[in-house]
């Protein structure tokens, strides 16, 4: 007899190497990285008083619990890559699937990838002095190492992922926990900020305000989904993993929310170009080194989501390329580093190329609404996949439809946000903004959509017979079972 383990192979025929840590790592990783750095400043001019401020970052991180669970429960389901494509597809819904593989590709990946890199390259700047083309050089460096170790060397990976998310999550904790016992109490009574909508007895919009600038600093916390087909024994992993990262995250973040408008009063906060470190400062013992802290901070925390975004972003490019709805060269396995090389090299490639990119931050505000349009069509999916004969999740949301309308509902919401200025008329359609964008992406994604379906239509009809055939042998188990 063999000595050597048995290897579980998942559903793109990868290894299911990755742990329960490591997929809490994921997303704990990915989500909390260069946008906390900014965003109490924002959180805190928008809700406009201390409460609120605390408020906005327990409400945002209380209303991703209900989408965690769907994604639970879909995961559970369809424990494959690709996560989002697959539960489009399985929908019925193969444009959607197409089009949000399609849209990371413009609006979020590549793009997140450069940024994590410059942001972490700027930040080591603020101690070196480099110049600004050696800042993208280091970017570029970032990039293409850690490209190297989750595709050359994908156990090692996941073993660092582990590492960094711990090693960053500790000492921003301790230091949060330390500015909880310097709190100043007149602080957290401080009179709202005047550009506010508080200051005008607006509370409620206000509140709204704070928990919509929450949104991008709880974005990643599905991150494991995009590589459920690797995921150890999904079916228990997946919503431990998805769930303990809503919780672990919404605790930082309403801890460091209380400890900083506590440490500093609310108007200096919201002015502030870096809040945690203008808070930081004013933990006695701390004071002036506040700023190199928190630039120390700031590179270990955005190391972390860099390897964490390289690591599984071009799971869905792969994806869909293995059902025929992308280039095909893209969904190849290497058989040496069992991992999409092909998929993984365009993806940190043209994040290379937007290192030198300008106004990097700008395209990915441009992008806000369809990202909120096809986050709300994917819990609309809840509804037709429950007539899915293939449908057996093992994880079942509470509530069922109630909890998946609480999912749509939030993204609704946002998206009236920025359609208001177009209902309105103070911005017109015709112009540079993210609904133009939005309409922009979509346009362009049907002619290739098409495209596909015609050149692919090999892989697609074989893929459908492949889904099919499995969906035979399930109900065939079931029928075998209850006999």
């Amino acid at each position: 007899m063999s000595d050597s383990k048995e290897v579980v192979k998942g559903g793109e025929g990868m290894e299911r190497h990755l742990g329960l840590s490591t997929a809490i790592a994921l997303g704990v990783g990915t989500t909390i990285g260069s946008g906390i750095f900014t965003s109490v400043g924002a959180v805190a001019g928008a809700a406009g008083t201390p409460l609120l401020t605390i408020l906005a970052f327990l409400i945002g991180g209380l209303i991703m619990i209900p989408q965690n669970l769907i994604y639970a429960e879909y995961s559970t389901a369809y424990s494959e890559d690709g996560g989002q494509f697959v539960y489009f597809r399985e929908a019925g819904w193969p444009f959607m699937a197409m089009f949000f593989v399609w849209s990371c590709w413009w609006a979020s990946d590549p793009v997140g990838i450069a940024i994590m890199g410059l942001t972490v390259a700027n930040y080591l700047a603020f101690f070196t002095g480099w110049s600004s083309v050696t800042v993208s050089v280091v970017a570029c460096l970032l990039i293409i190492f850690f490209t190297w170790l989750h595709m050359c060397h994908k156990h090692a990976g996941a073993k660092w992922q582990n590492f960094i998310t711990a090693f960053k999550v500790v000492p921003f904790l301790l230091l949060v926990l330390a500015g909880l016992f310097f709190i100043n109490g007149g602080n957290l009574e401080a009179a709202p900020v005047s550009s506010s909508a508080a200051a005008h007895g607006g509370i409620l919009a206000a509140m709204i305000a704070g928990i919509a600038a929450t949104t991008w600093s709880y974005d990643g916390m599905q991150t494991c989904v995009t590589m459920g087909g690797e995921v150890k024994n999904p079916k228990k992993n997946m919503p431990i993993a998805l769930i303990g990262t809503v919780f672990v995250v919404t605790l930082l973040y309403v801890l460091l929310s209380v400890s900083a408008v506590g440490l500093v009063d609310i108007d200096t906060l919201a002015a502030s170009d870096a809040p945690v470190a203008e808070a930081f400062s004013h933990i006695p013992g701390i004071g002036s080194q506040a700023g190199n802290i928190a630039a120390i901070l700031a590179v270990i925390v955005v190391t972390g989501s860099l390897s964490s975004l390289i690591m599984f972003q071009a799971r869905g490019e792969m994806k869909a390329a293995q059902e025929g709805y992308w280039w095909r060269s893209w969904g190849k396995i290497d058989p040496k580093y069992d991992s999409p090389v092909i998929s993984m090299l365009w993806q940190s490639g043209f994040a290379l190329v937007l290192v030198w990119a300008t106004s990097i931050q700008d395209l990915v505000a441009i992008f806000t609404f369809i990202c909120l349009l096809r986050n709300a069509l994917l819990f609309c999916a809840w509804f037709p996949l429950q007539k899915k004969s293939n449908y057996h999740p093992t994880f079942k949301a509470p509530g069922g439809p109630v909890m998946a309308i609480l999912a749509i509902v939030p993204s609704l919401i946002l998206m009236f946000g920025e359609l208001s200025g177009i209902i309105s008329g103070e911005v017109p359609l015709f112009s540079f903004n993210p609904i133009s964008a939005g309409i922009l992406v979509v346009i362009s994604a049907v002619p290739f959509y098409l495209h596909w379906k015609k050149v692919n239509a090999d892989i697609i009809e074989a893929a459908e017979a492949r889904r099919n055939a499995e969906i035979k042998e399930e109900v065939a188990e079931e029928a075998t079972v209850e006999q």
